[in-house]
C-alpha cells in the first residue's frame, strides 16, 4: 500500500520522549506511530465486530443457520442463483 506524508505538532519534551524511545526500541517514530495506530483501528474494529456479533437478531439468524445445517434441512445454492439479476 502506498504511503502518505503525516504532519504532526507535539510538545517538545513528548517529541523528545519519542525519538528517545524509538532509538532505544531501534525503530522509526514513524513504525512507532504506525503500530500504535494500527493497534488503536484493531480495537476500534474489534467492538465494531463485538456489536455485530452480540445484536439479537445476528445473533438468532447465526442460530437459525446453525440449527439447519445440524438437522441437515440447509439448501444449498450457486452462487448465480443468489446473485442473479
Amino acid at each position: 500500500m502506498p504511503k502518505t506524508r503525516l504532519n504532526i505538532s507535539l510538545d517538545q519534551d513528548l517529541a523528545e520522549f519519542a525519538k528517545v524511545f524509538a532509538a532505544e526500541n531501534r525503530i522509526s517514530v514513524a513504525d512507532m506511530v504506525t503500530q500504535y495506530l494500527l493497534a488503536l483501528k484493531r480495537r476500534s474494529e474489534g467492538e465494531y465486530i463485538e456489536k455485530i456479533l452480540t445484536h439479537t437478531a445476528f445473533k438468532q439468524a447465526m442460530e437459525d443457520v446453525q440449527a439447519k445445517l445440524q438437522s441437515g434441512t440447509a439448501e444449498w445454492h450457486s452462487y448465480n442463483e443468489v446473485f442473479e439479476d
